[in-house]
């Protein structure tokens, strides 16, 4: 019988800081949000479209997500567009498309 590989456990102080930034990204909107910036930069206006809210409110989403380092805004003349920072966000939206659909 083979032995089970051993693997390190992650620090608590890392898995504090890793529920932080999925209680971030654990909402509908903001799931949608992501979900389309992983396909290209969108603007407020688009994404609040996208999720059926106001644009004031789809911007406080976007802010509280950049403030967690997952977004950057992008300035091209007057249109500022978002677009993801975070490499691995990628991987935790197909898991949620995989088990969810």
């Amino acid at each position: 019988m083979e032995k089970p590989k051993k693997t390190s456990l992650t620090s608590p102080e890392d898995l504090k800081e890793a529920a932080e930034c999925l209680k971030v990204i654990a909402h509908p909107w903001r799931l949608r949000m992501i979900q389309m910036l992983l396909n290209d930069r969108h603007m407020v206006s688009e994404l609040a479209e996208a999720c059926e809210i106001a644009p004031h409110m789809a911007s406080e989403h976007l802010r509280l997500m950049q403030r967690a380092g997952l977004l950057e805004t992008e300035r091209q003349g007057r249109r500022v567009y978002y677009k993801v920072t975070e490499p691995h966000l990628a991987e935790i939206i197909r898991c949620i498309e995989g088990r969810f659909g």
